[in-house]
C-alpha cells in the first residue's frame, strides 16, 4: 500500500510528540510506501494532479523510538501522481486551504482520503459544532459567532456568567483563545477591534462562548476512529495560562470517559462517519462539546505515553481495511461488467 501524507513540512515535525510522525512510522513499519507533501506542493502536469513529494526510503529495520525514526529516515524528492496512491492522509494544519481541496477533487474517486473532502469543507472550522446543538440538546455551550461588535458586546452584558471565552473562528492549537470578564468591560471593544478588524479593511468572524465551570481544571481530548472513541486524555492548563492545549504549555493526565462523555460520542459518532470524518479529535469540557478537530487531530503520542498503548496501530488497521474494501468493490464491478459485456 502507498500512502501520501498531505501535511506540514518534515522539518516542522516534533520528533518526540508528533501524531503525524507516529502514523508515518507505523506505515513504514508495515512496509507501506510513504510520501509526504505540503498543500503548496500540489501541481498539475499534463492534466494530471501531481505533488512534489518527499519520499521516505524503505528501512530494513524501523527504529523503535519515534525520534530515532525521524533522525534515521532517508528522504528524496520526487514528483508523483496523487491518483497512484492508495491513501491520502490529510494532516495539514488549519485553516483549510480551499485551493488544496480543489486539487484533490480530481482524485477523490481514485484514492481513499482521510478525511473526506466534503466532510473537511463542512467541518474545517469551529462552526461545525453548531450542527450538534438544537433546542432539545445540551451538548454544546451557548455559542455566538459574529463580526458585529455591538452585538457581541450586548451578548457579553446579557450573559448570566461573569466570564466568557473569545476565540478566532479559524484558530488552532489554542491560538487566540482568551478569557474575558464582565469586570473588564472597558477593554472588550478594543479586544473585539483587534480580533475582528484587519489592517486591510477586511474582517474576521469570532466565536463567543459561555464559560463552562471547571474549565480552569482543563479539558478532555477524545480521539474518535470511525465514530468510536479509541483514546482520551485530560489536558491541564499550566500555572500561568488558562489554555489546556499541550502546545500552549498544558500537561497531560490519564482520563477514563465519563457516562456523559460516552453518550456524547455515541450521539455525534454517526454524523461524523456519515460526513466522511473518520479520524477526529474532539475537545470536551464538563460533558459539553467545545471543538471538533478534523484536519490534523493530535494526541496519539501523549495518550500512548500515559496508557502504554499504540493508537496508531488502530488507525492504520482501519485505513488498510478501507483500502481493501475499495479494491474489492472495484474488482466486483469489473467482474459484473464483464458478465454483461459477454452476454
Amino acid at each position: 500500500m502507498n500512502i501520501c501524507f498531505l501535511m506540514y513540512p518534515w522539518e516542522d515535525i516534533d520528533p518526540e510528540n508528533d501524531t503525524s510522525l507516529a502514523l508515518i512510522k507505523e506505515c513504514a513499519k508495515r512496509g507501506h510506501g510513504v510520501a509526504m507533501c505540503t498543500p503548496s506542493n500540489l501541481t498539475i502536469r499534463d492534466s494530471v494532479t501531481n505533488a512534489f513529494c518527499t519520499v521516505i526510503g524503505r528501512m530494513e529495520k524501523v527504529p523503535s523510538s519515534l525520534k530515532s525514526f525521524y533522525l534515521k529516515a532517508t528522504l528524496r524528492e520526487e514528483m508523483l501522481p496523487l491518483a497512484g496512491f492508495d491513501v491520502i492522509f490529510m494532516r495539514a494544519n488549519p485553516p483549510l486551504d480551499p485551493i488544496m481541496l480543489n486539487f484533490l477533487d480530481s482524485v477523490k474517486d481514485d484514492v481513499f482520503i482521510v478525511n473526506s473532502l466534503q466532510g473537511m469543507r463542512e467541518a474545517n472550522n469551529k462552526l461545525y459544532t453548531a450542527a450538534f446543538g438544537d433546542a432539545h440538546s445540551n451538548i454544546i455551550p451557548n455559542t455566538h459567532v459574529s463580526k458585529n461588535k455591538d452585538y457581541l458586546v450586548e451578548q457579553i452584558k446579557d450573559s448570566k456568567s461573569d466570564k466568557m471565552i473569545l476565540k478566532p473562528l479559524n484558530g488552532f492549537g489554542g491560538s487566540g483563545v482568551i478569557l474575558i470578564e464582565k469586570s473588564a468591560m472597558n477593554n472588550i471593544k478594543s479586544l473585539l477591534d483587534f480580533y475582528i478588524t484587519n489592517s486591510d479593511g477586511t474582517s474576521n468572524y469570532v466565536i463567543l462562548q459561555d464559560y463552562i465551570e471547571g474549565a480552569d481544571q482543563g479539558d478532555v481530548r477524545i480521539l474518535l476512529l470511525n465514530g468510536e472513541p479509541i483514546g482520551a486524555m485530560r489536558r491541564v492548563p499550566g500555572s500561568d495560562d488558562h489554555r489546556s492545549n499541550v502546545s500552549a504549555g498544558g500537561s497531560v493526565q490519564k482520563h477514563s470517559l465519563t457516562k456523559a462523555e460516552k453518550a456524547l460520542c455515541k450521539q455525534i459518532g454517526p454524523k461524523l462517519v456519515n460526513d466522511g470524518l473518520y479520524f477526529v479529535g474532539i475537545d470536551v469540557i464538563g460533558g459539553k462539546l467545545v471543538e471538533v478537530n478534523v484536519m490534523s487531530p493530535g494526541g496519539i503520542t501523549y495518550i500512548n505515553k500515559v496508557y502504554k498503548t499504540r493508537l496508531q496501530e488502530k488507525v492504520i488497521d482501519f485505513v488498510e481495511s478501507k483500502v481493501v474494501d475499495k479494491l474489492q468493490a472495484f474488482d466486483r464491478r469489473v467482474r459484473l461488467r464483464k458478465t454483461v459485456d459477454n452476454a
